[in-house]
């Protein structure tokens, strides 16, 4: 397909979803670092290889995999133009996202009375990689608020609808990408110790 054909929506549609996509992976790039780092780490003769991850990272993850299912099926009645469907979606996505985050700093609260600090002399590496890794998805999720935000305003103000669904398409691929992320992350923490 010729990349220089059609109108100049179709353009300018192509061009912000390729943008969007090398955004999406300069951060995969960067959690993957974090990750191999983690790994290389665990070598090291501090190591914490008994540390429990707080069981509130097991509801945030069905959290984030549900918002992810609201977020489709708000995509899906707006290309039906089921505005009603779409708004419930969309409003369920921002409760569950909002749930999310409660439930990510429930497990920060967890691990501190637990003893498993950030940084200073009673951290150590496993745990400042555990905030690092979860803080560092928690500021992506945070751009991702905004963008559901903007969404939500868009959807209101009647800006979406069947043929014309391009911001509320790059919304989507990024929240399902954050969400994606997280779901790695936590197997990732879980299993890899």
């Amino acid at each position: 397909m010729d990349l220089t054909q059609g109108t100049s929506q179709h353009k300018q549609g192509r061009a912000k979803k390729m943008m969007l996509w090398f955004g999406i992976i300069s951060m995969a790039m960067m959690f993957a670092g974090l990750t191999s780092a983690y790994v290389v780490s665990k070598n090291r003769p501090d190591w914490l290889a008994d540390l429990q991850l707080p069981a509130t990272f097991i509801w945030s993850t069905l959290v984030i995999f549900l918002s992810s299912v609201t977020f489709h099926i708000a995509e899906k009645a707006v290309k039906q133009n089921k505005h009603s469907l779409a708004t419930m979606g969309l409003l369920g996505t921002l409760v569950l996202s909002l749930i999310f985050i409660g439930l990510q700093f429930q497990s920060f609260n967890e691990l501190l009375e637990s003893g498993y600090f950030f940084t200073g002399s009673a951290s150590s590496v496993t745990t400042s990689f555990l905030y690092l890794i979860v803080g560092s998805h928690l500021v992506h999720l945070f751009g991702g608020i905004i963008v559901l935000l903007v969404i939500i305003y868009n959807h209101f103000k009647q800006k979406y609808h069947a043929g014309q669904t391009l911001g509320l398409e790059l919304g989507a691929t990024f929240w399902h990408f954050v969400d994606a992320l997280w779901i790695y992350l936590f197997l990732f923490l879980y299993f890899f110790r």
